[in-house]
């Protein structure tokens, strides 16, 4: 794929080649792992930080904020990616999280360190659904599954890089440059994505600049998207996911996300804590976090290529039941080579059944409507992500046996998996364009499993 450029008002339609977009877009979700993980490894250093009086509850609470500010961003992304491009919002929402984590290093009380977390959740809640699916609009069809699982598996980088810096660092470094290291990534790769990140073919659609769209998909090897009826309900991104052939499909999606997000931030938020309460020690809990965000970056590559191969329905399923059995098999507090099995293979469902989600929502839903799909379940999944550590808090505090902290989180993985059986083919009619185009126009995905 060679780089060529098309004039489009002030800015060029650029030809990018799938190894520079995945590339930036890996380094993306990197920040956006780390960000999201290294509140879970800093809770034990925030309850021992006598000047913030953070106390279980109250992280419960921080660890919640983080999802409010999720919900709120990733409905804007679903109300404004149809207007403004997935491109701005992607670049806007990686300044707003690395303003948040700013803040959050240098918060000297509870109430500024939770301003700068819910920023932190409001860009990220805008440059989750919005990225993937821009790489899933700039990638070939029998890619989108590979391509949005190696994206995430950035995403697992990231994470996997909070427990080790703070296996490293902590308790003899302040926790505070854990979150200033987080934001050092960005002031790299912006520029990088300004200058190289083209407008997807679909945007160009939407706003009449159809030839450009053409040349576009041409040079990349793209099918041209496909404009279809649902596509034209705006209603804030919202009105096409419940038009008729879509709305069922778009529930399920819901409850998925809800149960995928309560596990991601229940986990992300308590393990370590969870896994001290079991007799580990602080550095053996953060390794064995450690070992989960592996298995999460291998578990979602393996897992996109799987998809791609068979469909995504049966994997985000297998995905879910094994987080539940890897919950239960770490409430009977095995030794820790059997903890280390189970926590590497616990990535995939207790992470990678969420990412697996999001590229299942890609494929299944048309061109046109993907991106407001994916932002309005993730935005709907936050309510999930706000209840998972509150969650967990309120089960560490209850007076239940150990066992509850991870019988609590294998609940929510169980219904995952019987939602996820239930998602229909979504059918919708397409619009014809006035030009040709170099792909069959069918608004029907092609069948999964």
């Amino acid at each position: 794929m060679s780089t060529t450029h098309t004039t489009v008002g002030q800015r060029h339609v650029r030809a990018i080649t799938e190894r520079s977009l995945l590339a930036i877009a890996f380094v993306i979700a990197a920040l956006e792992g780390y960000d999201l993980a290294v509140y879970g490894v800093s809770v034990p250093a925030l309850l021992a930080d006598a000047s913030l009086h953070v106390d279980k509850a109250s992280a419960g609470v921080l660890g919640s904020v983080v999802g409010a500010g999720m919900l709120i961003g990733a409905g804007l992304a679903g109300a404004m990616m149809r207007r403004i491009g997935a491109l701005r919002l992607i670049l806007a929402s990686c300044i707003i999280f690395s303003a948040g984590m700013v803040i959050s290093a240098s918060a000297q009380n509870v109430a500024l360190f939770g301003a700068g977390r819910a920023l932190v959740g409001l860009g990220l809640g805008v440059v989750l659904p919005t990225l993937l699916a821009y790489v899933a609009d700039l990638s070939v069809p029998t890619h989108r599954n590979r391509n949005t699982g190696i994206v995430m598996a950035g995403y697992a980088a990231g994470g996997l890089a909070a427990p080790l810096l703070g296996a490293v660092m902590l308790p003899g470094v302040s926790y505070r440059w854990l979150y200033l290291i987080g934001v050092l990534p960005v002031l790299i790769i912006l520029p990088f994505a300004w200058k190289l990140l083209p407008v997807p073919p679909v945007h160009l659609l939407r706003t009449g600049k159809i030839e450009d769209a053409h040349r576009l998909s041409e040079s990349m090897g793209l099918p041209v998207p496909v404009l279809t009826v649902a596509g034209k309900r705006h209603l804030a991104g919202i009105g096409p996911l419940f038009s008729p052939g879509v709305a069922t499909a778009t529930l399920l999606f819901w409850v998925m996300t809800f149960c995928g997000l309560l596990l991601v931030f229940g986990i992300t938020a308590w393990l370590p804590t969870m896994l001290q309460a079991s007799g580990y020690s602080l550095g053996s809990a953060l390794l064995q976090t450690a070992a989960m965000w592996v298995g999460v970056g291998v578990g979602v590559v393996i897992g996109g290529r799987i998809a791609d191969a068979i469909g995504a329905k049966p994997v985000v399923i297998v995905a879910f039941l094994t987080g539940a059995v890897s919950l239960i098999v770490m409430s009977l507090n095995p030794n820790v080579i059997v903890l280390f099995i189970f926590m590497f293979l616990s990535g995939v469902g207790f992470i990678g059944s969420q990412i697996l989600v999001n590229g299942f929502i890609l494929t299944r839903y048309p061109d046109d409507i993907r991106g407001s799909g994916l932002a309005w379940a993730l935005s709907f999944g936050r309510l999930g992500a706000i209840v998972g550590p509150s969650l967990g808090a309120w089960v560490m505090t209850s007076g239940l046996s150990l066992e509850w902290n991870f019988y609590a989180f294998a609940i929510p993985a169980v219904l995952g998996a019987i939602a996820s059986m239930l998602v229909p083919q979504v059918r919708v009619k397409t619009i014809t364009l006035p030009a040709a185009t170099n792909a069959p126009r069918t608004g029907i995905p092609e069948p999964e499993a």
